[in-house]
């Protein structure tokens, strides 16, 4: 039996995507959650899995191709054995087979969208309607929230909310039922026509006209391109009249707006209700203060900084550390042992030192409990390192740092810095850490007052490497390379003596790369 796989819905306004690599071809047999293609919307990259083992029949879209949300992205043969026993609910359309009712209408289950990125459930964090309400297409249903971002689910098409199959707070599966819809049956439609009278026809139709009225959202409905083009202009998406429908906004409607044009009569409003607003744009300022919703990995990061900063007690510490000797070592090293899955960076220096630092200092390498009544010594050095992404500030840890040599742990921070840099971290590589270093000196500046990342309890910016003169032994002046590191200590279980402590460890360590080396086991 072949199947089409509908590319779904992932919310945020996004409805097309590029299609930029197959991992399969045409005749390809796919195994079950198999990477079938690699796929750029707005907020990251993402990768498309088999929901179920197959024979690829079909690739509807070529690399380059914008892909359409909602339509059919590749076609799978999954065999007589495998229709008789797929369950409906492992089917990727965007709802099941539907269910008539005794008044004509269909109930269908809106499935979750499976968005990649190996993720198979999510939280749902709030529901936007409620049982017994109507919605029209396009509409706000549903926030779940991902390991990677906030995701707002839309309805597909108009109609009754039947259903809501789970909780605010409960995990939703991917490719299970999330809610149900009552829409209209095609068979039904006629059936209550030919029944109702001349007397019961203006009811019907003022009914049927308020099922479709589009609803505020507060989110203008566009594609990437156009979200694109109207961020380059400084545009209000939110101000623009959209030609297509439900108010849609394409690249015209941008173009027009910026030249003071008048706007065209979208598809679903009359023409009395543009008008004004296109008058209103002839004569408004192109510049406006401009309101953007938090969402995503902007968001999580901004509730896990409040709760930081308002549960752990700061103090910072700072130092200057010389870093001539290393830098040099590493000169010497780089060249013989860079390649492309290795990049000999001083990162890896900075975590294998730090690592065996640890050791002597366990309390910077734990963790304290909700209610700080337990202190949980961690045997595993996960060291983590910001990394500002594309999808916004990601901070993956490099595991077991102590049982890694210092070529390990470098090609481990190459694989994971590409990874965030492209919005791609798996979740495993951003859960688990126990103590994090932020690199602010690759942008600039020598101090910083880091925000711990709990439930860590020590976190450390490092400056940019400056050449400064400094006195020698013998009271000449040289010029050193110089970098200031900030430490932020979580007060509660580390005091300031432990923590200079433990950082003059590590600056010998440091300046003085040849105990680093006899201190490795």
């Amino acid at each position: 039996m072949i199947k089409d796989f509908i590319l779904p819905d992932i919310g945020e306004g996004v409805v097309e995507c590029e299609l930029v690599e197959w991992l399969v071809a045409e005749g390809d047999t796919v195994a079950e959650d198999q990477p079938v293609c690699d796929v750029m919307t707005d907020k990251a990259l993402v990768q498309i899995p088999a929901p179920f083992a197959g024979v690829i029949s079909k690739l509807y879209y070529a690399k380059g191709d914008i892909a359409k949300v909602h339509a059919p992205l590749y076609a799978v043969d999954i065999g007589g054995e495998a229709e008789a026993s797929a369950p409906a609910a492992a089917v990727p359309a965007p709802a099941a087979a539907p269910a008539v009712a005794a008044s004509g209408a269909a109930v269908e289950e809106f499935l979750l969208p499976d968005i990649g990125e190996g993720i198979v459930e999510c939280e749902l964090v709030e529901w936007l309607v409620a049982e017994g309400d109507m919605v029209v297409e396009d509409q706000p249903i549903a926030d779940v929230m991902t390991d990677k971002a906030l995701v707002q689910i839309p309805a597909i098409k108009p109609g009754k909310i039947v259903k809501l199959h789970y909780r605010k707070g409960q995990l939703a599966k991917v490719h299970a039922p999330l809610y149900a819809i009552e829409v209209e049956g095609a068979a039904g439609a006629v059936a209550a026509s030919q029944a109702q009278g001349s007397a019961q026809a203006a009811p019907q139709a003022a009914a049927c006209n308020a099922a479709v009225t589009p609803v505020a959202q507060g989110k203008a409905l566009a594609s990437p391109a156009v979200r694109r083009l109207a961020r380059s202009l400084d545009v209000d998406l939110s101000k623009v009249p959209g030609s297509g429908k439900h108010g849609r906004v394409y690249k015209e409607d941008v173009q027009r707006f910026v030249s003071g044009q008048p706007a065209v009569q979208a598809s679903a409003q009359p023409q009395t209700a543009t008008a004004p607003v296109a008058a209103a744009a002839a004569v408004a300022p192109a510049a406006a203060d401009t309101v953007v919703a938090i969402r995503g990995v902007q968001a999580a990061m901004a509730r896990q900084m409040m709760d930081s900063v308002s549960s752990i007690p700061h103090f910072t510490y700072c130092e200057e550390i010389d870093l001539t000797d290393l830098i040099a070592l590493r000169e010497a090293m780089k060249t013989k042992y860079s390649s492309d899955e290795l990049k000999l960076t001083m990162m890896p220096f900075f975590m294998k030192s730090m690592s065996l630092a640890l050791k002597q200092f366990p309390v910077l390498n734990s963790q304290v409990n909700a209610d700080c009544t337990e202190l949980t010594f961690k045997a595993s050095h996960n060291i983590g390192m910001a990394v500002d992404s594309k999808v916004g500030l990601l901070v993956p840890n490099v595991k077991d740092v102590q049982n890694k040599s210092i070529l390990e742990v470098a090609a481990e921070i190459t694989r994971l810095t590409d990874s965030a840099r492209s919005g791609r971290v798996a979740p495993a590589d951003i859960k688990g850490g126990t103590i994090s270093i932020s690199n602010i000196g690759a942008l600039g500046g020598t101090v910083a007052t880091p925000i711990i990342n709990k439930p860590e309890v020590a976190i450390v910016a490092l400056g940019k490497v400056q050449t400064l003169p400094r006195f020698a032994a013998d009271g000449s002046v040289q010029a050193r390379k110089i970098m200031q590191v900030s430490w932020s200590g979580d007060h509660r279980v580390i005091d300031g003596g432990t923590i200079a402590r433990f950082c003059n460890l590590w600056k010998q360590y440091l300046e003085n790369p040849q105990e680093m080396l006899l201190a490795m086991h």
